[in-house]
């Protein structure tokens, strides 16, 4: 963890000595009482926080909070439900990079078990933006939403400007970094199917939802890789990693 975060609640009283920040602080940052570590309250700022006293039950904390992390030009994505292992790191590693809001749905071409995991009916799912938060050293999580088919995903975007794109190893008509080139214009929506692949239907309805099709190149990448390697190119040429952040 680069950044411990809290519910704004969990601030105002101790932790149990169990939870894994606590264990954090103690075991892996070796912080004693009066030593102070980097923390942040979700969707709210980041400061420092101070072990005060740990016991054998609770640890006790107090903070000091600055300003709230300035939001990164908006990104949304679209994404055919994937198994649980590799949304997973999706959950994670978009949210390390940055990105506004992840929008799954049950793609023609995928498994509808997918939807049911433990995943997304436990509350894991957003244990993974946290994570993903805490390496960035940001405190925004976020918006994730869930089920039906890509018209209903269509439907929960922004209604106006910027680009829409969508990554397609077989169709598309040219490289992301070839559509960015002229300049990235927010926010962007950027899809990709299930791990097989759009439909026909899929294609056509995105067509039709004013999305370009592009590729990454001939290189076949795995779900995870492609939006990790698509979200880099956006934000680089947004220019969203020219100054460098605390604790990168």
């Amino acid at each position: 963890m680069n950044l411990i975060l809290f519910e704004e609640e969990e601030t105002r009283q101790p932790l149990p000595a169990s939870d894994p920040r606590a264990r954090h602080v103690i075991e892996v940052l070796r912080r004693k009482p009066g030593d102070i570590f980097d923390a942040g309250i979700i969707d709210g700022p980041r400061g420092k926080g101070t072990l005060v006293r740990a016991t054998g039950d609770v640890v006790e904390l107090a903070f000091e909070w600055g300003a709230v992390p300035d939001r990164q030009e908006p990104v949304y994505l679209l994404v055919g439900m994937p198994r649980p292992q590799t949304a997973r790191r999706i959950l994670r590693e978009s949210t390390s990079i940055g990105v506004d809001a992840i929008s799954f749905f049950d793609a023609e071409k995928g498994e509808p078990s997918y939807s049911s995991s433990v995943l997304w009916s436990s509350g894991e799912w957003r244990r993974q933006l946290i994570a993903g938060a805490e390496q960035a050293f940001d405190t925004h999580l976020p918006k994730v939403s869930w089920g039906g088919g890509l018209a209903e995903a269509l439907a929960r975007l922004p209604t106006s400007g910027g680009m829409r794109l969508a990554l397609d190893v077989y169709e598309g008509s040219q490289s992301l970094a070839g559509a960015v080139s002229r300049g990235v214009r927010h926010p962007v929506v950027l899809a990709i199917g299930s791990e097989r692949g759009w439909s026909a239907p899929e294609r056509e309805s995105l067509r039709l939802a004013g999305f370009e099709m592009v590729h990454l190149g001939e290189r076949v990448l795995r779900t995870e890789t492609a939006l990790a390697v698509a979200l880099g190119v956006l934000r680089a040429s947004g220019g969203a990693w020219e100054s460098p952040q605390p604790g990168a």
